[in-house]
């Protein structure tokens, strides 16, 4: 699977941040939503116009959005 099949910005749309494809849901909110316990059910269910695709775009999205980041020791 390809995100950016699935994924798109526009700076005309929510000032450019990533969002799902012909929809205004931005990816953030989803990746938030995962991280606070939401099913992808209760997800697929709160938001219709997405899919079970969709979600898993967003997870690959988030994983090569850090994946060259450098960690510095604190």
């Amino acid at each position: 699977m390809n995100w950016k099949d699935y994924i798109t910005t526009d700076p005309a749309v929510l000032f450019g941040k990533p969002v799902i494809r012909n929809t205004r849901i931005p990816v953030e909110l989803l990746l938030e939503k995962m991280a606070g316990g939401y099913s992808n059910d209760e997800l697929l269910k709160a938001y219709p116009k997405i899919t079970l695709n969709d979600l898993q775009a967003c997870l690959l999205f988030a994983a090569e959005s850090i994946k060259h980041e450098k960690v510095l020791a604190v």
